[in-house]
């Protein structure tokens, strides 16, 4: 990436240059979070009944480095997250910083103490819909790092609490959690173009009579020709 005195050189350069009648065309715009709020959000996830006949773990590929500085995405997550400047040793390993563990209010210093949830798990996901996807956009939903909706450290504990459960069949045991992640969970499958089954849009309902004004913003995932 040019630093700002290389960008001021190539604009004078190019201002000496001939003007041709070439067509130019400008970049297109990136995509734009959409605000919705939580009620509005809701109603546009399609709701479907849900299958897992077929899903293993591993059709979901983890962790990976895709920008190959030797960060995999766990480590990518801890060192955004971290409240404090977070220490990072070798090949990127993190040692210590200090992160908020919004399911159940808790302040950790140690990384070892954390996991790193999928807001909506991937087992989850392939019931709603990843079931038909590639591997590669398995891949690149299980290392979502667009969005910071779509992946969250957690503490240990409250991430194997939730397991696979969907929020008509686990909620973070901090109340004051429950909106955030209602906006959180509904902003990834509208990301994703994922459905949800009956009960869970039940759930979702239920939880956003109690949110006032809470919004969701997503942008929908690369590649989604489906999204809206």
């Amino acid at each position: 990436m040019m630093n700002m005195p290389a960008r001021a050189l190539a604009a004078a350069v190019f201002a000496l240059l001939p003007m041709t009648a070439t067509t130019t065309h400008a970049a297109p715009a990136l995509p734009q979070p959409r605000p919705l709020s939580l009620a509005d959000a809701i109603g546009r996830l399609p709701v479907a009944a849900e299958s897992r006949e077929g899903y293993v773990r591993g059709a979901f590929k983890g962790w990976v480095d895709d920008d190959h500085d030797h960060c995999s995405t766990r480590a990518e997550v801890l060192i955004a997250e971290s409240r404090t400047r977070a220490v990072i040793e070798g090949d990127c390993r993190v040692t210590a910083g200090t992160w908020y563990s919004y399911y159940d209010g808790k302040t950790v210093t140690e990384p070892r103490a954390l996991d790193i949830d999928h807001t909506v798990p991937v087992a989850e996901a392939w019931d709603s819909g990843a079931s038909q996807w590639s591997a590669e956009r398995r891949e690149d939903y299980a290392n979502d790092l667009d969005s910071e909706r779509s992946l969250v450290a957690v503490t240990a504990k409250s991430h194997r609490a939730k397991a696979d459960g969907d929020p008509a069949e686990w909620l973070p045991p901090l109340a004051d959690a429950y909106c955030t992640y209602a906006a959180d969970w509904t902003a990834t499958k509208l990301r994703w173009s994922l459905s949800v089954d009956r009960a869970e849009a039940a759930a979702l309902r239920e939880l956003a009579e109690g949110c006032g004004r809470q919004q969701v913003e997503y942008t929908a995932a690369p590649g989604d020709a489906a999204a809206v």
